[in-house]
């Protein structure tokens, strides 16, 4: 009979921590069907005659690009030593209207890299420390096996989740930053070339690699449900990063729970997590309604005309059958339970391991099931005793 160890982690996580915001550049996103089109332009520009301030003189052109309407804020990175000029991220029209005035505009990729900011500062100190600062390029191809590998970046999402807090979010991490990846215009400019491709980060990007994940779980198991396919991602990702220390955020610290979440994906141990909680799509249908959503919500959300709340009733958030849930602690105690099914093979017995943060009371059994042919499913108890 093989025998298998299953790993049950907790967080404890402070409360003022629960609800932070994070406010980003409009010119981030897309915001309406005209920005859709937006590219980056490079303007260059002469300085006023006048001591009139650079950032209200470039401003002053973008004027041109929003007669009558909000002026959005587009401009990128301004120059105000070497050259006078700006870089904004502009739609055709808006460039046509710039250019008409200034004469001097460039459509390009900005010839940049990116470095942390403990490099930048070196990069910074060294150009200060001499009149005729010089810099190489050593072009070193992919980087295989970085030992700080893996990293959180600055705009990958933060949890929790304000509509449904006790289900810990985000889910899952992946691959966003810096990928290479088809793109449907040449980002040169240059109508015959074949360079349709393009590096750039974003959650957008790292959503992608989940649906492939996904896509590739399913085609491997055709008869995993959708909250299985999840389970198995969710539950094998990695914690660590290559050396073996806790993942850090883009401070170069440890990043906490709302940052990871659940961990990296790791595809090959999603194909064969042993455990895992599957949901069937009514399961959803309480959880829904403890969350108070009308009747008419709930049925735009799963489809089914006859829905009623007051009929199917309620249950608490960290009560669906999902990877992983959170608590607010308190004085009384808290019991939820889990059913987990395996999807490995049979005979096999799984050993809880549990790792409880420091002054928490935490009760869970069985701590060792195992599973026969006849039998695949085990309901687990878990139990918040006491605040120590």
């Amino acid at each position: 009979m093989e025998r298998k160890k299953v790993m049950l982690v907790f967080y404890f996580i402070s409360m003022s921590s629960l609800y932070t915001a994070h406010v980003v550049s409009l010119s981030d996103h897309h915001v309406d069907e005209k920005q859709n089109s937006l590219k980056t332009f490079i303007v260059y520009v002469e300085k006023p005659k006048q001591s009139e301030d650079l950032h209200s003189w470039y401003d002053s052109f973008l004027q041109a690009t929003n007669e009558g309407k909000e002026k959005q804020p587009r401009v990128v990175h301004s120059d105000q030593n070497v050259v006078a000029g700006f870089a904004a991220r502009l739609t055709q029209e808006e460039a046509k209207a710039i250019e008409a005035k200034s004469k001097s505009l460039m459509d390009l990729v900005l010839p940049a890299a990116h470095v942390s900011y403990a490099v930048g500062l070196k990069i910074k100190a060294y150009i200060n420390s001499t009149t005729a600062p010089t810099a190489t390029v050593l072009f070193k191809g992919t980087v295989i096996g970085e030992s700080s590998a893996l990293m959180i970046a600055s705009f990958s999402s933060r949890g929790p989740s304000k509509v449904s807090p006790r289900i810990l979010k985000p889910d899952i991490i992946g691959p966003g930053v810096s990928i290479l990846a088809a793109w449907p215009v040449p980002r040169d400019n240059n109508t015959n070339s074949k360079s349709t491709f393009n590096v750039i980060p974003g959650t957008s990007i790292s959503c992608p690699h989940l649906s492939g994940i996904a896509a590739l779980l399913k085609s491997s198991h055709p008869d995993w449900s959708p909250a299985a396919i999840k389970s198995a991602i969710m539950t094998t990702a990695d914690i660590l990063n290559l050396e073996g220390n806790h993942v850090v955020d883009q401070t170069l610290l440890p990043a906490d729970i709302f940052a990871t979440s659940a961990g990296h994906v790791n595809p090959s141990k999603a194909n064969n997590p042993g455990l895992v909680y599957d949901i069937q799509p009514e399961n959803y249908i309480p959880y829904l309604c403890g969350l108070n959503y009308t009747d008419e919500m709930v049925r735009a959300i799963v489809q089914h005309a006859g829905v009623k709340c007051s009929e199917v009733g309620t249950i608490p958030e960290a009560q669906l059958n999902y990877p992983s849930f959170s608590l607010i602690l308190g004085s009384s105690s808290q019991t939820y339970t889990g059913t987990v099914t395996n999807v490995g093979q049979a005979n096999t017995t799984y050993t809880l391991e549990v790792l409880v943060p420091q002054g928490i009371g935490m009760e869970i059994s069985p701590l060792e099931v195992t599973f026969i042919p006849e039998s695949n499913r085990v309901i687990q108890k878990f139990s918040q005793g006491y605040l120590k």
